[in-house]
């Protein structure tokens, strides 16, 4: 008869932060990409009814810019175009990862900083482009 004893009383998987792990900036960040990930693609089902409407000629796409153009879309696209922004600058910086830089914690925290300011900056500049044209 074996007489190991009981593990202790420890969760399996670690899917709780705050009762079993400190809170990270790596976290949030991690969290925040899968969201933004959902949100591109809701928001894509937005783009290609614009595409569509496009398509379909002048009688198709008068009604849907009319929809377009309401300030709720608006942020809605906005919303978008950042959650687009933001995955672009975290996939270069897992670029950097895949090949085994920035992996120390000082450097990760910083990269994690200038991922999200980078993602809001080129979300304005987008913005800009697109109001000028």
């Amino acid at each position: 008869m074996s007489t190991k004893t009981p593990p202790q009383s420890r969760p399996l998987s670690p899917f709780m932060l705050g009762q079993y792990y400190r809170f990270q900036w790596s976290s949030l960040l991690s969290i925040i990409h899968r969201v933004t990930g959902v949100g591109l693609t809701l928001g894509s089902v937005l783009v290609a009814l614009w595409l569509i409407a496009l398509a379909g000629g002048p009688s198709w796409y008068t009604p849907v810019a009319g929809l377009l153009h309401s300030w709720f879309v608006q942020l809605l696209l906005a919303a978008w175009t950042w959650a687009l922004m933001y995955h672009l600058c975290n996939g270069i910086r897992h670029l950097f990862w895949d090949i085994g830089r920035g992996f120390e914690l000082k450097t990760a925290r910083a990269s994690g900083y200038v991922m999200v300011a980078s993602s809001f900056i080129l979300t304005v500049l987008v913005w800009a482009v697109a109001c000028v044209a």
